[in-house]
């Protein structure tokens, strides 16, 4: 199918132009038989491809609210300043543009940027001017950029560590032998895998359903677009073990008799790009990749690298494989799993970076090992991004189990108070809740923490993840696409100080109406973490609104105040005449 170039292509015309031309629609429309306005779509769709001509040099700048709290204003007055652009428009600079973007995986070395997808850490007003400076002098990105290391602030003791231990390649793939993809399945299946990208649907239920389906063609996929704000664990195994996840979609092919598989990576991780491309060339080289793998007749398989453009919805499996196809990333309506109708129509796995590491992990190591780490129903360990007000900010792996307490002793927490887990679409805490585990028992966690001070305004961490799921909505169903704006403009209200108990009632309706009928996971969790915040902080609540009465409103009614001045001008008006 022609189509599912789409994205490649028009990411070759952004590339060399800076936007997207009419010339080059019209190029692709031709070659790849889709119609023009198809693509305007599609182009519409991401926040990366542009219609109107751009810099030379593109800066997105972080806009979470971990950045927010880290500076982002200063640093994007620095910005403007030093370019004489203005965010989020086009000011026709030949040099510059600048756009604020949503999380780029930075959170622990805020505030950040992205300047041609080369990455900006630790950003000061001096170091824009600096950079700045020496792009107008000609110096290229890939020489003053940095190259932000993934800071593993701790892991368990050696016996405990699984992910972050010593790595060479083929040591999974060496237990693959013919026909043994039923014991290998058994492995995955005893040690418990379940999805790490936060829906905890069981692995080996997954691929077993895709070996025994009937499709002629199979298909697995690493989702590689960990866009969730404050998540960052992903980019720690893709930058520093990028092996562990590539023999972890071997197994998988071998397993389910699938032939190509396709790492979607998020496009705010291209710089990660090359260190993939390389990885895959080293595994063809050896053999654990291409035909005849490891020797056996038949066992075909070979990998792609397809980059996103910027789409958080993208996240959600059934969107990134429409991505792949070629159409807007919109989730598709949930009559089928992928591994009944997925990629082209067939039979496709559905796995993130962690559950391909971990899988292969296993095979490795082998389950019992897994098995005596963790809880009864949570084995091994996880992988977590922390961010915020901690002093030791980075990932760590942990075995299952872990207490909130324990992680906020580990990171150095300096006054916890609210505590966002698994990003803004999971949950928050308060400090009566920091006992807690992070196991399936107890408290589920995709892989995100944030940490809030006491000093932090939890309205302006409400506020900053309502926008960003407004804008991030797809907007192909009513109840996220009215729900998260009508939950913005709530929360506006509380800032402005005329937010009645009625409101807060009505921000628990709407979440409801977004849970039980949104069409995927964006518009179902979106109003999660708001809906908790009032009932878990609501003495902070209560100081923000007025007790209200049927009768009670407290918002500017412009039509009664300006009454009485109408009237008087009204009556001059017919006395004059």
């Amino acid at each position: 199918m022609k189509r599912t170039r789409l994205l490649s292509r028009l990411w070759e015309f952004q590339n060399k132009y800076g936007y997207i031309p009419d010339n080059a629609i019209s190029e692709i429309a031709q070659k790849l038989r889709v119609s023009k306005i198809e693509i305007e779509g599609v182009i519409s769709f991401y926040h990366f491809f542009y219609r109107k001509p751009t810099g030379k040099y593109i800066v997105y700048l972080n806009n979470s609210i971990i950045s927010e709290f880290n500076g982002f204003k200063d640093i994007k007055a620095a910005f403007e300043k030093e370019t004489g652009c203005t965010f989020n428009s086009y000011d026709n600079n030949p040099l510059f543009s600048l756009f604020e973007t949503s999380c780029i995986g930075l959170s622990d070395q805020e505030p950040a940027a992205l300047i041609n997808f080369y990455p900006f850490t630790h950003l000061t007003s001096e170091k824009v001017k600096s950079i700045i400076e020496k792009l107008r002098n000609y110096e290229t990105l890939e020489s003053i950029s940095n190259n932000p290391t993934c800071k593993i602030q701790y892991t368990p003791t050696e016996e405990k560590t699984i992910f972050f231990r010593n790595y060479s390649i083929g040591n999974s793939l060496k237990k693959i032998k013919p026909n043994n993809q039923n014991k290998l399945l058994a492995n995955i299946e005893k040690a418990k895998l379940e999805g790490r990208g936060g829906a905890f649907f069981s692995t080996a239920a997954k691929w077993n359903a895709c070996k025994a389906s009937k499709s002629t063609k199979k298909y697995i996929i690493c989702n590689a677009d960990e866009g969730e704000p404050g998540t960052f664990k992903d980019k720690a195994l893709l930058n520093n073990y990028p092996g562990l996840i590539i023999e972890g979609m071997i197994i998988a092919a071998f397993i389910t008799g699938a032939k190509t598989g396709f790492i979607y990576l998020r496009a705010e991780y291209k710089y990660l790009l090359k260190k993939l491309e390389n990885t895959i060339n080293e595994f063809t080289e050896k053999g654990f990749l291409g035909k005849n793998i490891l020797g056996i007749d038949a066992f075909n398989f070979k990998i792609k690298i397809e980059l996103g453009a910027g789409a958080y919805v993208c996240g959600a499996e059934t969107a990134l494989i429409e991505s792949l196809e070629g159409f807007r990333g919109e989730p598709r309506i949930r009559k089928y799993f992928p591994t009944e109708n997925g990629y082209l129509g067939h039979s496709t796995v559905v796995n993130n970076v962690e559950t391909f590491a971990m899988a292969s992990r296993i095979i490795e190591l082998g389950p019992n090992f897994i098995n005596t780490i963790g809880t009864k129903q949570s084995k091994g360990t996880k992988i977590i991004s922390i961010a915020g007000d901690v002093a030791k900010p980075g990932i760590y792996e942990i075995e299952w189990g872990t207490s909130i307490q324990q992680l906020l002793h580990l990171s150095q927490a300096t006054a916890p108070h609210y505590i966002q887990i698994s990003g803004p679409s999971g949950e928050c805490i308060n400090n009566s809740e920091f006992h807690r585990k992070i196991c399936e028992e107890d408290l589920i966690c995709g892989g995100s923490i944030m940490v809030f001070n006491k000093f932090r305004s939890i309205i302006q961490i409400l506020e900053n993840f309502t926008k960003f799921f407004k804008i991030e909505s797809c907007g192909a169903c009513t109840p996220c696409r009215a729900g998260n704006q009508i939950l913005y403009e709530k929360i506006l209200k509380i800032k402005r100080g005329i937010c009645t108990s009625k409101d807060l009632e009505e921000i628990k309706q709407w979440g409801k109406i977004m849970q039980y009928s949104s069409r995927c996971g964006l518009g179902q969790y979106a109003a999660n973490t708001l809906m908790m915040a009032v009932d878990k902080f609501n003495d902070y609540f209560n100081l923000k609104v007025e007790t209200c009465t049927d009768n009670c409103n407290v918002e500017f009614d412009m039509q009664n105040a300006v009454y009485d001045y109408d009237l008087i001008i009204n009556t001059q008006a017919n006395n004059l005449q």
